[in-house]
């Protein structure tokens, strides 16, 4: 179901960087796991991190370990995605989803809501 929303997405030149947010309407988030995914023009969807219900650690894509960084603010509601050194690989549009279960790995099992998505686009 369509119950998060993706804002925080543009154009970056590579090595810049940006925050996206993830924020729930009539969702508590705390009580969920929530992954970040993306999908590129071209390429299948790809799994970039997901933050587990359980134990709050967070579990990221190789190819962004050390670059992206996930935070929760639960009084607002709201998940972060914080992205550092940003490649022209990185372009993408950027979805969060949210489960009622723990992680596997840095993907969702099976996600209960979804967005629309938030474009990135990193290009000199």
């Amino acid at each position: 179901q369509l119950q998060l929303v993706e804002s925080g997405g543009g154009l970056v030149q590579p090595g810049g960087s940006l925050r996206l947010s993830c924020t729930a309407s009539e969702l508590t988030l705390e009580n969920y796991s929530i992954a970040w995914l993306r999908r590129a023009p071209g390429r299948e969807r790809e799994g970039v991190s997901c933050s587990d219900v359980t134990n709050g650690n967070t579990n990221y894509a190789s190819s962004v370990k050390g670059r992206f960084t996930v935070s929760r603010d639960n009084a607002k509601n709201s998940v972060y995605l914080q992205m550092i050194d940003l490649k022209p690989e990185d372009t993408a549009v950027y979805y969060c989803a949210a489960e009622h279960a723990p992680c596997n790995n840095y993907r969702l099992r099976v996600p209960d809501f979804w967005g629309q998505g938030t474009q990135v686009t990193v290009s000199s």
